[in-house]
């Protein structure tokens, strides 16, 4: 197995989702630089296209539901941070686009490998696939998954999915929220934990994330989700 291939499996295991269309997940992770040569080459540009308008949807539909006060400028501004190409290219470092991604030998010296609006270009058409592969729960648990972190951050204390979930439980007279570390891989400098949320009477729902505190949100997070529709 060469490098990028144990790359695009690392990938596909953070995301958490495995392509049935992989001409479609190679569309995705070729950049434009490719298809200059004389064969010419099926790159993500337009897959880039879509992703920005499905990343739009999936973070918009987001604010409205968590914060229904908030005016259409107030949630302008929001989307605005939430949605451009360095918050992209941060979500594509954390899935491991860089080292799947197909470059031109050129591209790759001149540094398009480590470039933001490359990678942000890159993550677009990654939602994009994930979307036309899994349709819109796949693109979202994407999103929610590597944005988790910024959302929270924008909704302030009240808005902590770990203590949205713990009101919940409260409010049902059932114990606290459970976290439990059920795995742990990668080096010592750069590990990945993967936590399991579990609250009395409904399936635990599970994350992975660089650190166990933002591994615990995104669970946390993923059972709210889960139990907006099993109330």
């Amino acid at each position: 197995m060469n490098a990028r291939t144990a790359a695009i499996e690392e990938l596909e295991r953070r995301i958490g989702h495995r392509f049935a269309d992989r001409e479609l997940l190679e569309r995705a992770l070729t950049h434009s630089s490719v298809g200059k040569g004389a064969t010419k080459v099926r790159d993500n540009e337009r897959l880039e296209f879509l992703g920005d308008r499905v990343l739009n949807l999936i973070v918009a539909e987001r604010l409205m539901g968590d914060l229904p006060e908030a005016t259409e400028g107030e949630l302008s501004k929001l989307m605005a941070g939430l949605v451009n190409y360095q918050t992209c290219a941060a979500a594509a470092r954390a899935a491991g686009l860089p080292e799947a991604l197909r470059f031109d030998a050129s591209a790759t010296k001149i540094g398009a490998r480590d470039n933001d609006r490359v990678l942000g270009d890159a993550c677009e058409a990654m939602i994009a696939a994930l979307y036309r592969d899994g349709g819109f729960e796949a693109a979202a648990a994407f999103v929610r998954q590597f944005w988790a972190e910024a959302l929270s951050d924008l909704d302030g204390p009240a808005k902590d999915p770990k203590t949205r979930l713990q009101e919940w439980a409260m409010a049902r007279a059932l114990p606290f929220p459970e976290y439990v570390v059920i795995g742990q891989q990668g080096p010592a400098h750069q590990p990945r934990f993967t936590v399991e949320v579990r609250v009395r009477g409904v399936e635990p729902r599970t994350a992975e994330a660089g650190s166990k505190r933002e591994a615990e949100k995104l669970a946390a997070d993923r059972m709210l989700e889960h139990l907006k529709d099993h109330p």
